[in-house]
């Protein structure tokens, strides 16, 4: 449910929990009974300082985690389009006739692909952009069959059905990185601790009757707004942060430029 939420949406969702936390800790800290105990000062004061270093190991390795992802999926874009420049190139080693229907087919499936690449959240588009890229596969495979089928192996051929078979797996891999995101359970104890965190920093500002809620609020923006660029990092097909498509248009250019 968190990834159907917009991240800006849950920024400000954040923004309210957190301030909410502050006010209500704060005050239950100035109404308690054990408001003038130093050893309870103390104790609130141990648990803040140990709560704030988990929030940042959290936060350290959740950041780390979609940052890597992200780099990842940036990396199979970039593997795709050179094992389908690959492809291209050993496929103008055939013959003529099968030069120019692979082309055709070639130019398809990277039409395919940028429409997948700017379909962003779309399900549908999405669906059909896959749909289009697997059918154009099952063609290029028939014909890769066929070629062996009537002229025998030879080498132009066997580095082309070589080029196919790493384009379709890249193409695997690069479908797999789109749906492996940081576990939503993470990212809802990140959020738990922060809140827990945020509430016994006002807690001990509470029972000290000093409300300090200034630098408490640049706290708990900069906490949900780190919380916010994890998410945008996780989601590279929308947000602020995006996985580009110019090596792809950059290959449909070389592609549209040979010869029909």
């Amino acid at each position: 449910m968190l990834w159907r939420i917009d991240e800006w949406t849950i920024f400000v969702i954040a923004l309210v929990v957190f301030g909410v936390v502050l006010e209500i800790c704060f005050r239950v800290g100035r109404r308690s009974p054990s408001r003038g105990d130093e050893n309870v000062r103390a104790h609130v004061g141990a648990l803040q300082a140990a709560l704030l270093g988990l929030l940042a190991l959290l936060l350290g390795f959740n950041f780390a985690v979609a940052t890597s992802r992200f780099d990842s999926r940036k990396g199979l874009i970039q593997d795709e389009v050179n094992a389908i420049r690959t492809a291209f190139l050993r496929a103008q080693l055939l013959p003529a006739p099968q030069r120019q229907e692979i082309n055709g087919l070639l130019r398809e499936y990277v039409a395919a692909r940028i429409e997948f690449l700017r379909g962003g959240d779309d399900a549908s588009r999405l669906e059909a952009a896959n749909a289009d890229a697997a059918r154009i596969e099952e063609q290029l495979w028939s014909r890769a069959i066929a070629m062996v089928g009537e002229g025998g192996s030879t080498m132009p051929q066997g580095l082309f059905i070589q080029s196919l078979n790493e384009m379709f797996n890249i193409n695997d891999k690069r479908r797999a990185a789109h749906d492996n995101h940081v576990p939503e359970t993470v990212i809802n104890m990140l959020f738990f601790v922060a809140v827990v965190s945020l509430g016994f920093i006002a807690y001990g500002h509470g029972l000290r009757s000093q409300r300090r809620h200034g630098s408490a609020a640049i706290f708990a923006f900069l906490i949900a707004l780190v919380l916010t660029l994890i998410l945008d990092l996780d989601r590279p097909r929308r947000g602020l942060i995006r996985v580009g498509e110019e090596s792809m248009l950059r290959l449909q250019q070389t592609v549209d430029r040979s010869s029909p």
